[in-house]
């Protein structure tokens, strides 16, 4: 048995709708730009370009079902995304074998210090600052493929205060989720625990304290998130 200096931090785990068993959280990859109408609404060409990643932490994920601005920012985005929770992983995983791997999906959020982002970017510098702050990543429920199926379609939408802000349609995605999985795996040992944020609409914008989220995923439900 390992002996530890310190106490081990807990493992993260996720809800599962209409269980009482949680999922473990291993790895979080998020896809970038992965809608044309964002690319083009963040000056980048929607032509299908190699993907690119970045990750959050798994104790980014949050599920108390609330967002509280963070510090060191004045410009907070919120980004609308599925998530996708695998049970297998592996290297070099067929796009036609994709989907075998996958667990669940779930509603979620890639929230952004927009402000600290674009300086890293003007810098050349990594992300992290921007996107990987505590509760960064508020996520819902995972629904398992048994109950929804595999969602490659149906309405995605944020409301602002009752104003719809972002709407897209998960099929408009440029990447779908099992060129993403097989993508990832060329690069990275995907494992089950991995929860691959799938890229937002256009729409993004900021929020204040104060502010109510309402956040939609056809197939998946919806959640409320106040700024607090």
């Amino acid at each position: 048995m390992t002996k530890l200096a310190i106490q081990a931090p807990p493992v993260v785990t996720l809800p599962i709708a209409s269980s009482e068993e949680m999922f473990p959280v291993r790895r979080v990859y998020c896809i970038g730009r992965n809608y044309a109408a964002h690319a083009l609404e963040m000056g980048h060409d929607p032509d299908r370009e190699p993907p690119f990643f970045f990750q959050k932490n798994p104790n980014n994920l949050d599920t108390t079902g609330e967002f509280p601005y963070p510090p060191k920012t004045s410009d907070v985005h919120y980004e609308i995304e599925m998530a996708v929770a695998l049970k297998t992983g592996g290297h070099n995983i067929a796009v036609a074998d994709a989907l075998n791997h996958v667990f669940g999906y779930a509603l979620s959020l890639d929230m952004t210090r927009r402000d600290l982002q674009g300086e890293q970017k003007k810098a050349g510098r990594p992300w992290e600052i921007g996107k990987a702050f505590e509760r960064s990543a508020p996520i819902g429920p995972i629904h398992t493929v048994e109950s929804v199926g595999h969602l490659d379609s149906g309405r995605v939408e944020l409301k602002v205060n009752d104003e719809v802000k972002q709407e897209g349609d998960l099929n408009q995605m440029i990447w779908k989720v099992p060129e993403m999985i097989s993508y990832l795996s060329d690069y990275f040992e995907m494992a089950a625990g991995d929860v691959i944020l799938s890229g937002t609409p256009s729409g993004v914008g900021p929020i204040v304290k104060g502010d109510v989220m309402q956040v939609s995923v056809e197939g998946l439900g919806s959640m409320r998130i106040p700024v607090v």
